[in-house]
């Protein structure tokens, strides 16, 4: 749910990198807030397409409908759906002037789908039961069923097979120093401070006007937004809070891209507060999400009842929690969970407490946690807010509560799968709350099996209903994502976005593609 992304340090500078906004047209530096913890596709990175260094087999436009990218269409789609074929485009160089072929997908698929290969997101791949080059040019993908959204995954970034594969997967150069087919190449990633990109002149599509490209690392974002306005960013992603000042400023343009990103506060089942059921049903309607969206938000973004949004075709009408917490008093005194002289309540000598982390410097992070802690104490439960570095969070998973994020666009599948199948408790981000519900690992398993949409449908109302009645997370919000960019360069668009954002997202998602005004 955190996916491969990871707090870096505040930079304090960008040297080298072009800061001054009335400077070079031909480049660019923008601010984000987290930093990459690899670099390589075959560990994760770019896996939902616009990795800037890699190209996939298709990518998605503007409206994150299907294109080609490295394949010249897209997949020819036989045998009941379980056979994909895939056409490539001929001509094509990794930036290290080697040519690119067939056999660099073939290594990348069964790179990845390697159980010594360290990809939490492997499991978005179970279906593929082989992948075979036919010549250099085309490549068939055989399914073990028919998976409806493969070709949602064949975005994959692809990676040479001669450099890859004489390396460790998990810990060699590549992972830091990789190679692609993509618009840039990687100059300098130093980390906790920046990544400096230039175009690679032998890219196979329109060579990017933007020349040299800089992503500065700035966790913090009051810092963000103060290097915004020294002049040292050409743009940068803001909360609600920070971004708002900039709607007024002629010399800056303001993006808000919709997102499928969600907060959410995991309840571990091994917790005997936050894993009983009672508890998890109370807190599931004893916290007001719109308090949330309107105070923290600032209107920017809407109520979570589920990693499905409110607007997606995919969310279940009627799974909508009603603010109640006189009702979620009524839940816990049914349980046996008794106020004491303090209000926290108590069940067999077990006082109903328990800690909340939340990720160092991520400011919506922490006002989540409080406003969701202070909620929750009017209830009678006491909620422990505590701060810390995924270092220090994550061997804490399994008994403590986070503050944590996820969502996909793409497909349900992608994000639900991970967050709720039980068999993948405990693995990395993956089902952080160790939730074991049968019904729900069922439904997902129908839903990732059909290739029908009125099946899928059905499984993934199932898996909705069974998280108003058996939640093991409490979903908060789903969040819009704000961007601030200079106006030098024009009127920019945005995708709908996942919660895995930074280098692929917000107005730079295609910056490939900008038109540099003169």
């Amino acid at each position: 749910m955190a996916g491969v992304v990871i707090a870096g340090a505040s930079a304090c500078s960008v040297p080298g990198g072009g800061a001054d906004r009335g400077g070079s047209k031909d480049s660019a530096v923008v601010g984000i807030a987290y930093e990459p913890e690899t670099l390589s596709p075959l560990l994760g990175y770019g896996k939902d397409g616009n990795s800037k260094i890699f190209d996939g087999l298709l990518t998605h436009d503007v409206d994150m409908k299907l294109k080609p990218a490295l394949a010249l269409d897209l997949p020819e789609v036989t045998d009941g759906g379980t056979t994909y074929t895939y056409k490539l485009r001929k001509g094509v160089k990794f930036s290290d002037g080697k040519p690119f072929s067939a056999d660099d997908v073939v290594f990348t698929y069964e790179t990845i789908l390697d159980k010594k290969t360290n990809n939490a997101s492997k499991t978005e791949l179970d279906a593929v039961k082989s992948v075979e080059a036919k010549g250099d040019d085309t490549v068939v993908f055989r399914l073990k069923y028919p998976y409806a959204p493969f070709a949602e995954r064949t975005v994959l970034p692809i990676a040479p097979e001669h450099i890859a594969a004489g390396q460790d997967v998990n810990n060699g150069a590549f992972t830091t120093a990789p190679v692609g087919t993509g618009p840039y190449e990687l100059v300098t990633w130093s980390k906790g401070e920046k990544l400096i990109f230039k175009a690679n002149p032998d890219y196979w599509g329109t060579a990017p006007e933007i020349k040299n490209f800089t992503m500065a690392i700035i966790k913090d974002d009051d810092i963000r937004a103060t290097r915004l306005d020294a002049g040292e960013l050409d743009g940068a992603i803001l909360p609600p809070n920070l971004a708002g000042k900039y709607t007024s400023d002629s010399g800056m343009n303001t993006y808000a891209a919709k997102s499928f990103d969600y907060r959410v506060v995991t309840l571990p089942t091994d917790n005997e507060v936050a894993g009983d059921t009672a508890v998890r049903r109370a807190l599931d309607i004893g916290v007001n999400r719109k308090a949330m969206v309107d105070s923290i938000l600032y209107g920017k973004g809407k109520e979570a009842y589920g990693p499905v949004p409110t607007d997606s075709p995919w969310f279940t009408t009627g799974t909508e929690r009603a603010f109640d917490p006189a009702g979620a008093e009524k839940i816990l005194d049914k349980a046996g969970w008794k106020p004491g002289k303090d209000g926290i309540r108590t069940k067999g000598g077990v006082q109903a407490t328990f800690p909340l982390w939340y990720l160092s410097g991520d400011k919506l992070r922490q006002d989540h946690a409080l406003a969701y802690a202070s909620d929750a104490k009017k209830i009678g439960i006491k909620v422990r807010v505590q701060s810390g570095t995924w270092e220090v969070i994550k061997p804490r998973m399994p008994k403590d509560a986070v503050l944590a994020g996820g969502g996909s666009p793409a497909d349900p599948d992608f994000d639900q799968y991970a967050l709720l199948k039980s068999s993948l408790a405990g693995d990395g981000f993956n089902n952080m709350a160790h939730y074991d519900n049968p019904t729900v690992d069922k439904a997902l398993e129908d839903a990732r099996r059909s290739g029908d949409r009125t099946e899928r449908g059905a499984a993934y109302d199932t898996v909705q209903r069974e998280l108003v009645s058996n939640p093991g997370y409490t979903f908060l919000t789903h969040i819009d994502h704000l961007y601030v960019v200079d106006k030098k360069f024009g009127d920019l668009s945005t995708q709908i976005e996942p919660h895995d954002h930074g280098l692929a997202s917000g107005p730079w998602w295609n910056v490939e593609d900008w038109q540099v005004e003169q």
